[in-house]
């Protein structure tokens, strides 16, 4: 603790520097308390005498003894008696004192403390504790340089701690300083600790003054470069596996039995039982915005943080906006889904917290899945309710996937590109109609197939005179070019449509 300043009119009043204030700080100033208490009472004044010298000082001073050797016992006595009947606020000697018990004794007795600066000229000492006793601009420097290096020197160690970092700056401050949680602290603000761009606190000083202004912004870099590596220690197999994971659902059937001995190496056991949930963007009122750029890393971090603690395995990857939740269990874990929805959803709270008003968070879940194959289905099933939801303007809830018998196999239809991009290619004249229009007439061409070709069934269906059934038929026929009257081209057409439909929904 050391004086603080406060202004009454053009009035600067300093507050009493006291021998606790200096016991507090003696570290920095290159001194111990070597006897006597390390009390409240005030420091008046800084002088430097000699020890034969001590009737001359006036009660409250803090005497620096100039005597650069230690004093014999009996002078030591003489002093102590001395310097308790003129009230003085302490004895400061420039050597390594071994004090006798005499000495210890009378220095109780009589409240006098006395410190011992083994190293430190007594000129040089009695500067700094002047400056500490004015509490200038030049102090407030001496004091945040001090903090600095000294939290520097915490920082510098390869296990070095954030708390490591936080009690050595305010050892030489004088005042605790405490890492706040505020995600919502711009990173660029000077008391900001980050782990990268990601704000995770700020930096805050239980009582701030000009040393702490000086500090606390180089303090605060330090304690997110330890952070930043901290959270690389803990978090760089989680994200390595995360490509991993990106480059398994994206993959063609063909190739996934290539990552399970890449994944055993990461530690991703892809034999076991894995359930996904698919996090999907959308802003109603532009499509085609990307989603903020600073809460893909936010929402990694606190993912990260949020799954550490728990029992299962989990990851998570991004594909472009959308995040991915993978969590990996033994085969027949009970509850799994559950177990997903209740982190996904938090995170699905996170995101839309970090994003702001105009932005929603639709979330997919997909059912436990085994083995590499599996992960694929239920990435593919989240994917599809997820964005199933969004094109039906059901945006910001849960939704689960239907996946039973023939939506199952379709799932696994869309899940592979190549496959996915066959089928489309079949359809794909119809995209010349726009969007609505196509939509419309793959519904029309799945009705009037599933139906075998009756016009009359199809209208029903779709609530439209048989007439126009044919009407639209003719100008499908016409785009597509194909020969509906082939069994394989009609499954083969019938196929593409329902895949098309599942994914626009």
């Amino acid at each position: 603790m050391f004086p603080q300043s406060s202004v009454f009119g053009d009035t600067v009043l300093v507050a009493q520097l006291t021998i606790a204030d200096l016991h507090a700080d003696a570290a920095r100033l290159g001194m111990r308390l070597a006897a006597g208490p390390g009390d409240d009472r005030a420091v008046e004044r800084v002088d430097l005498i000699p020890i034969t010298r001590l009737d001359t000082a006036a009660s409250g001073t803090l005497v620096i003894v100039s005597d650069e050797q230690q004093p014999a016992p009996y002078r030591m006595d003489v002093a102590l008696r001395q310097a308790s009947a003129r009230g003085l606020a302490g004895l400061v000697f420039a050597v390594d004192l071994a004090l006798p018990e005499t000495a210890l004794a009378l220095a109780g007795r009589g409240a006098v403390p006395v410190f011992a600066a083994p190293g430190v000229k007594p000129a040089d000492l009695a500067k700094s504790i002047d400056r500490v006793l004015s509490g200038g601009a030049s102090e407030a420097m001496m004091r945040g340089a001090d903090a600095i290096a000294r939290a520097s020197e915490a920082a510098s160690g390869a296990d070095s701690t954030l708390d490591q970092i936080l009690a050595a700056g305010s050892a030489a401050l004088g005042t605790e300083l405490a890492l706040v949680d505020d995600p919502a602290v711009a990173w660029s603000a000077a008391d900001a600790v980050c782990v990268g761009e990601v704000p995770i606190g700020r930096l805050v000083a239980h009582t701030p003054d000009a040393a702490t202004a000086v500090a606390l912004p180089v303090i605060a870099s330090l304690l997110s470069r330890v952070a930043q590596r901290q959270s690389r220690d803990r978090y760089a197999p989680t994200q390595s596996r995360a490509d991993l994971l990106v480059e398994l659902v994206l993959a063609e059937s063909p190739r996934v039995e290539g990552f399970v001995g890449q994944a055993a190496r990461l530690g991703l056991p892809l034999q076991l039982s894995h359930a996904v949930a698919w996090l999907s963007p959308a802003r109603p009122a532009d499509p085609l915005a990307r989603a903020p750029r600073s809460v893909q890393a936010t929402l990694e971090l606190f993912a990260l943080q949020l799954v550490e603690a728990r029992t299962e395995m989990w990851h998570v990857a991004f594909l472009q906006d959308d995040m991915l939740i993978v969590s990996t269990e033994d085969h027949g874990a009970g509850d799994h889904q559950r177990r997903v929805r209740e982190v996904a959803t938090r995170i699905q709270q996170q995101a839309q917290n970090l994003a702001g008003p105009g932005w929603t968070y639709t979330l997919g879940l997909g059912t436990p899945q085994l083995g590499a194959m599996g992960l694929r289905q239920s990435a593919a099933e989240a994917r599809v309710a997820a964005e199933s939801a969004i094109a039906a303007g059901r945006l910001g809830g849960v939704e689960l996937t239907d996946v039973t018998g023939l939506r199952r196999v379709l799932l696994s239809v869309y899940a592979s590109p190549i496959s996915r991009d066959l089928l489309q290619d079949i359809l794909r004249p119809l995209d010349s109609l726009g969007a609505e229009r196509a939509l419309t007439a793959v519904r029309t061409l799945l009705s009037y197939l599933a139906h075998n070709g009756s016009l009359a069934q199809a209208g029903r269906e779709l609530v439209l005179h048989s007439n126009g059934v044919g009407y639209r038929m003719r100008r499908i026929r016409e785009l597509l070019d194909i020969d509906l009257d082939d069994p394989d081209v009609r499954f083969a057409v019938e196929l593409a449509c329902r895949v098309r439909l599942l994914g626009s929904s």
